[in-house]
């Protein structure tokens, strides 16, 4: 089975990185005049063992301890000295369904038995002189202990110290900055090994700063997860009206993973109390299902927490008009009895003077 490796460019904004790969791009002709987007141009040099040369990313038949090397060429085009950041990093999923080879902050999946960090070494940076062709040597050294499946990850490259091109979009500078990143696929047989997914939790958050209830589940295998369906619908403990949900396609997973799948509230408030979780995934691939049925609590310090973070129900609260027309009506009776209070403080004094005045007449 062939992975579908996919292709895509690095995007940087202000507040977060985006790292996704560019594969399939690896026979690059390195032309004098003609300089990527990225800054450089790298190639792959592919080894003996790799499994098909047409691929534009590795994909190597080893064995149980088998330690090699690889080797990328890069080359400056342009007329200044640059510097080339190199990270080795394992795949992982992301919430929606594709798998990420590059940089990211999703964590580990806890059935992870062999990292791809761990397995794959090679230099963190490469510097380049103007117009220089340079080859960097990464050594695979595999464990001593016989896998089957597939280990998988990227190896990401992106030229330092970009300008990148700036655009504006609703008032927010966006940077674009270029990277890419060249996957690494590693199996000692051909031996098939299907999926399993297993369950971890569902619990409320936020996705985009807005309410809503993740579905926590893994790959617990290494094997990818392709044309995989996501399908689910939230409850109240013991009721059948579905109060949220959710349907996706095209998902994939990637091998000992794990994906937080966001079903959206729909911009309403959380709501504290028991609900129950009806989730179907199934693998279009291998005719696979899984169906679990997953109770779970909103406790009121969530509700509160999460529906004051909410950004959209934090817009629509804008001012509370109830609470300032108690204020102005609470105004308008405290001038009300200053200004009666005045009134019988002067009309007491007018007394008094006239009084005084027909004392004296007298």
């Amino acid at each position: 089975m062939r992975e579908k490796l996919r292709v895509s460019q690095l995007v940087v904004t202000l507040l977060s990185v985006m790292v996704c790969a560019f594969f399939g791009a690896s026979d690059v002709v390195f032309a004098e005049e003609a300089e990527s987007p990225a800054g450089f141009n790298y190639k792959i040099n592919y080894p003996d063992n790799q499994t098909d040369k047409s691929l534009g990313y590795y994909k190597l038949m080893v064995e149980p301890g088998q330690e090699q090397k690889l080797s990328m060429t890069f080359n400056n085009p342009s007329k200044e000295k640059i510097s080339v950041s190199i990270a080795i990093n394992s795949a992982k999923t992301n919430q929606n369904g594709v798998i990420e080879y590059g940089i990211s902050k999703i964590k580990k999946d806890d059935s992870l038995k062999f990292d791809l960090k761990d397995i794959l070494k090679g230099p963190e940076k490469v510097e380049l002189a103007p117009d220089e062709t340079k080859t960097v040597e990464f050594t695979v050294k595999m464990p001593d202990e016989a896998y089957d499946g597939v280990i998988s990850g990227g190896i990401e490259i992106q030229k330092d110290n970009q300008e990148g091109t700036k655009t504006e979009e609703g008032g927010t500078k966006i940077i674009n900055k270029y990277a890419y990143v060249v996957g690494v696929v590693l199996q000692e047989n051909d031996k098939d090994v299907p999926p399993e997914l297993k369950l971890n939790k569902v619990e409320p958050g936020q996705s985009n700063y807005r309410n809503a209830i993740f579905i926590n589940f893994s790959n617990i295998m290494p094997s990818y997860v392709n044309d995989m369906t996501t399908e689910v619908k939230i409850m109240k403990k013991g009721s059948e009206t579905v109060l949220y949900e959710k349907k996706q396609t095209a998902m994939r997973m990637a091998p000992n993973s794990f994906i937080n799948y966001p079903v959206s509230m729909n911009g309403e408030p959380m709501k504290p109390g028991n609900y129950e979780a009806d989730i179907l995934v199934t693998s279009g691939e291998r005719n696979q299902t899984w169906h679990w049925k997953q109770a779970f609590e909103i406790t009121s310090e969530e509700a509160d927490k999460f529906n004051n973070r909410d950004v959209g129900l934090v817009q629509e609260k804008g001012f509370n008009w109830k609470l300032v027309a108690m204020i102005v009506g609470l105004l308008l009776i405290i001038i009300f009895i200053i200004v009666f209070l005045l009134y019988r403080k002067k009309k007491k004094e007018e007394a008094k003077k006239k009084k005084s005045k027909r004392r004296n007449k007298k």
